[in-house]
């Protein structure tokens, strides 16, 4: 069952199954943004499972309409409820309902709700949307849902939902993958965000997917510290390239994995 807040989404069951109490926490927002295969979306969606799996509820909202990303993450069987973050931006006004009616449900994980585009969709299969009507989804999503984790795209001029996420999150996880591109990809974008407040001070700079013998010392150094360090995790790149994200991480070589994701969510969510 979906306990989210009273008059929220919806449930898929009824009957008298146990309530479990939201957690009391500042950080409700969490967007996660980096470097083009940082593991945004890897990170995105194995936070939402551990949320989940402690019977969190759990919004995931995926940004990317370049590549909509709803596909990449699990089979097409496990989906039901099969509907488009499209519709919502394309309408007059964002409200509860509209949110509710366009949400996807993953078969297999009642206590996450998925927001996102369709397979074969891209950014002109619906009208343009604006950064008022990018505010008010994200602002809607609050009263929604307790938790909610925002996926967005690496490219911030001409994404305006992402950018907005960026700007009105409680929490932002900064990745940087172990090489001197993507470190020259941020500091190319960080610019963009400068003029709009954007506030340091909520960002958790991440090393992410970190390889063995790479020069993890020197990221640091140039990033002037990291929050976390996110390995390199062979199981987790076979779910990603299967297209099954929601998957438990079994092998002992994940275990690292799953350590700094359990951290992570201790530090943003305090669960």
């Amino acid at each position: 069952m979906i306990n989210f807040k009273t008059g929220s989404i919806f449930s898929r069951k009824t009957g008298g199954e146990h309530q479990t109490p939201e957690p009391e926490s500042d950080n409700q927002v969490l967007a996660v943004w980096g470097s083009p295969s940082s593991g945004k979306t890897v990170v995105s969606v194995k936070l939402a499972k551990y949320l989940a799996d402690k019977r969190r509820n759990v919004v995931l909202l995926l940004c990317d309409m370049t590549t909509p990303m709803v596909p990449c993450i699990c089979p097409p069987s496990d989906i039901e409820h099969e509907k488009s973050l499209g519709s919502i931006l394309a309408a007059a006004q964002v409200t509860d309902n509209l949110i509710r009616q366009n949400c996807i449900l993953h078969r297999k994980q009642s206590f996450i709700t998925i927001i996102g585009m369709l397979k074969g969709e891209n950014v002109f299969t619906y009208p343009s949307y604006t950064a008022e009507q990018a505010s008010e989804l994200i602002g809607h999503l609050r009263n929604i849902a307790p938790n909610i984790i925002v996926d967005c795209g690496s490219t911030i001029a001409g994404d305006i939902l992402s950018a907005v996420a960026l700007m009105e999150s409680d929490a932002v996880l900064r990745l940087v993958s172990c090489d001197i591109k993507s470190i020259s990809y941020l500091s190319s974008q960080l610019p963009l965000l400068m003029d709009r407040k954007w506030d340091a001070d909520k960002q958790y700079k991440i090393a992410s997917n970190v390889k063995q013998y790479e020069a993890m010392e020197n990221i640091e150094q140039i990033l002037s510290g990291v929050a976390f360090k996110i390995p390199h995790s062979q199981e987790v790149e076979q779910q990603y390239l299967a297209g099954d994200l929601f998957r438990d991480l079994g092998l002992k070589e994940s275990r690292g994995f799953r350590k700094e994701i359990e951290k992570i969510s201790k530090e943003v969510f305090g669960i």
